[in-house]
């Protein structure tokens, strides 16, 4: 696996990559292909809490982790243990949804651009995502790995942009845009 390992107003040591990397070689057992993975890790600091999130992007899914804690290393510990949880959870999901899909191409390229600007607009940020098309199914599995609130994604069913929402009472809702 590939490391992209970049901070946000804190200096990445090269005993905090070598942790980081070490603890995510771990993860490699889980890939066929560690070789082509790139995981990419954002080291954050706000207060005294270190915050350390982890994407990784495969060609049929996305994991994605985020935890904060007051010890870095406590913190990157926390990050892993949450990402395999999520893979061994969707294990079986996953190797049922993508068992015979070699033909299909579920990759999703998330090209971030921050936009600052000095009027008074809004909006502070702006992300361009391309979307694949896929089912509801193939949807939920998405926002479990990414540990979202809500996705947004080309329904095949319904033949147009549909939002998936995480509800309060821990079911999920669609709004269909047509």
């Amino acid at each position: 696996m590939k490391y992209n390992i970049r901070g946000d107003k804190i200096t990445v040591t090269g005993a905090m990559k070598s942790y980081i990397e070490e603890k995510l070689s771990k993860m490699d057992k889980y890939f066929e292909e560690p070789g082509d993975i790139t995981a990419n890790v954002l080291v954050k600091v706000k207060d005294l809490d270190q915050t350390i999130e982890v994407t990784v992007p495969t060609k049929k899914f996305t994991i994605r982790a985020e935890e904060s804690n007051e010890d870095f290393y406590a913190a990157v510990d926390l990050v892993i243990n949450k990402l395999e949880r999520q893979i061994r959870k969707n294990k079986d999901r996953l190797s049922r949804k993508y068992k015979n899909a070699e033909s299909l191409e579920f990759n999703f390229n998330y090209e971030e651009e921050e936009k600052e600007e000095e009027n008074t607009s809004k909006i502070v940020k702006r992300k361009n995502i391309s979307m694949k098309p896929m089912d509801e199914e193939e949807a939920i599995l998405q926002i479990e790995l990414l540990n979202h609130d809500f996705f947004v994604f080309k329904n095949i069913d319904e033949e147009c942009v549909s939002v998936l929402y995480l509800r309060k009472d821990g079911n999920y809702g669609i709004i269909n845009m047509k």
